[in-house]
């Protein structure tokens, strides 16, 4: 047919080989790529790599004078810090960016309807493994550590005298003080869930296999012995430390997070009307730039106290022994430590409270308001009724923002009392239980708990801003 050229099939094996060799070219750069970023994590996991990998280049490339050197001196620590920095950086970012070019290489090879269903997987499929990695893995592990935390000073390894048993977890129990065996919930050779009684509490005792090192670096395989229960929930709900965490906590969030959204609204809408507007506004905004440690260290200045006829380098005690009154001891007594601790809250975010509810007030649209003057409204009738109704979704927005920082708060508390004086919080509880303590499990059941409590937040502010026309 004229016109119409029809491809030979010697060009069209040629066009086929090529596509192959193409291919299979970047199948090996893949490999590769792969292999050099699992050697740089090994690189950068071992402090010795730095030394050791100049050394093997040295005896390589015959330099024996640096060679010997290098052995007799060791690495210069800041050296073997700048390489590793190298290798993450160059190996990390641009074995990353081939591992990508190529998998859409190889992609653009399928069919077009396989292809545009697989391509959005290639590029969002690390985010989401790395997502499930270093997100909802720990969380999942946090909430099983917060039930499996060992209140019955057992011990993590059954004893070898009982892995040929058939039931091992009965055994055990019968030669324990303190245990009383119920019931098997599963009971095979590999697995073991029981249900003993502790102490008149129900308790599970999970058993299974486990693969660890010994001492001499071998491997061997044992039976690992975990308790499961809710003893750490019932010391969260239960003690009285916990009680006075509780409490402040929710001080901290009802006057934290109202303090913060009122006066940054009154703040707010008093910028909007002066000329230097930018400048008021950087003078509010300028204590969210420092950083909670900082802030606190400021703020610790301003309430101390000295005991006695000594000399008053805090602020707020000079002013109060200028105006002839005994110094206070405003981090120690404990009726009202808690609320000048909250007051460094308040004045780290009332800036982010401001900047948001400023951008809002000037979408308010200017008709609406002067056609409620013309009805006879008043400033207050036009604030209250109008213009925070019209700009309700910024506030949910911003007050749940605060919310949830104020729910985590730990900085401010760690720094100026460590939760002395009956300041203590939720999440400088769980800081003193797993570093001071090395409870795990009572440390874990408080992070479970601020997780339920920041769900619901998250979820009213995701519908909030669904109904402003965000994220849909």
């Amino acid at each position: 047919m004229a016109g119409q050229m029809v491809s030979s099939p010697q060009a069209t094996g040629e066009k086929g080989l090529t596509g192959l060799a193409r291919t299979a070219l970047s199948v090996g750069v893949a490999t590769a790529v792969f292999f050099i970023l699992r050697w740089s994590v090994a690189f950068m996991k071992d402090r010795e790599a730095p030394e050791q990998l100049l050394l093997n280049l040295y005896a390589r490339l015959g330099l024996e004078s640096a060679l010997a050197k290098l052995q007799e001196t060791g690495l210069n620590p800041l050296t073997g810090k700048l390489m590793i920095t190298a290798v993450a950086l160059l190996v990390g970012i641009g074995g990353v960016w081939v591992l990508f070019w190529v998998a859409n290489d190889l992609i653009a090879r399928l069919p077009f309807g396989v292809r545009e269903r697989i391509r959005p997987f290639i590029f969002v499929g690390p985010a989401i493994l790395l997502l499930a990695t270093y997100l909802i893995y720990p969380a999942f592990n946090t909430l099983y550590t917060s039930i499996s935390e060992d209140i019955l000073n057992i011990p993590e390894i059954v004893p070898e005298q009982y892995w040929a048993s058939n039931s091992i977890a009965a055994d055990l129990v019968a030669d324990a003080e303190n245990l009383t065996f119920s019931r098997y919930l599963i009971d095979t050779d590999q697995f073991e869930l029981a249900r003993v009684i502790a102490n008149e509490k129900p308790v599970w005792l999970l058993i299974r296999p486990k693969t660890i090192t010994d001492e001499a670096g071998a491997e061997r395989r044992v039976f690992a012995l975990t308790a499961l229960g809710l003893q750490n929930y019932q010391f969260a709900f239960t003690s009285p430390d916990m009680q006075i965490a509780f409490r402040n906590n929710l001080l901290w969030l009802i006057l934290g997070t109202g303090g913060s959204v009122v006066i940054g609204l009154v703040f707010a809408s008093l910028v909007d009307r002066v000329k230097r507007e930018a400048l008021a506004k950087s003078f509010i905004f300028l204590p969210l730039a420092i950083s909670f440690v900082g802030a606190s260290v400021i703020w610790k200045f301003v309430y101390a106290w000295q005991p006695g006829n000594r000399a008053q380098i805090g602020l707020l005690n000079a002013l109060v022994t200028g105006l002839g009154i005994e110094p206070i001891p405003w981090l120690i007594e404990t009726s009202f430590n808690t609320y000048a601790l909250i007051v460094i809250m308040i004045w780290l975010q009332t800036g982010f409270a401001m900047v948001v509810l400023s951008a809002a007030l000037k979408g308010v649209p200017g008709e609406v308001l002067e056609a409620a003057r013309m009805d006879g409204a008043t400033e207050l009738q036009l604030f209250f009724r109008i213009i925070i109704p019209m700009i309700q979704g910024s506030i949910i927005t911003v007050s749940t923002t605060i919310f949830i920082a104020i729910l985590k708060v730990f900085d401010i508390v760690y720094v100026m009392t460590s939760g002395k004086f009956d300041t203590e919080v939720i999440a400088n509880r769980m800081f003193v239980e797993m570093f001071n303590f090395r409870n795990f499990g009572r440390a874990s059941s408080l992070a479970v708990i601020l997780l339920v409590v920041v769900v619901p937040i998250m979820v009213v502010n995701i519908r909030n801003l669904r109904r402003q026309g965000i994220n849909r």
